[in-house]
């Protein structure tokens, strides 16, 4: 369960539940890929204030359960994670990237 964020000046308890989308709703989350994804997002959890309480991978789209502060915004953070996720899903299973052409992994919305 998720816990309250103590800052100097403030408590705040904000999250925020993501749908993203795969690029033409491809199924190209395997067991490995969605392993990667996980990895990958617990490194973003080390770098930035943004904490997955859960992720949960269907075929064609991930839900993300996060945790953040008030100062980031939902758009940034919605681009920090799609931009690096689908960087490093592309250089750790180049066979996805054969599946989606034009080289973007999520699709425009969330």
């Amino acid at each position: 369960m998720s816990e309250h964020v103590f800052k100097r000046h403030n408590k705040s308890l904000l999250l925020y539940h993501l749908v993203c989308p795969i690029k033409y709703r491809r199924d190209v989350l395997s067991e490995f890929v969605e392993k990667s994804l996980v990895e990958v997002c617990e490194n973003i959890s080390e770098r930035y204030e943004i904490h997955f309480i859960e992720i949960g991978a269907d075929e064609n789209h991930v839900h993300f359960l996060i945790q953040s502060v008030p100062k980031i915004s939902v758009e940034i953070i919605v681009r920090t994670v799609k931009s690096i996720t689908a960087k490093e899903i592309f250089r750790l299973h180049p066979e996805v990237k054969n599946k989606l052409w034009g080289g973007n992994f999520w699709t425009s919305g969330y």
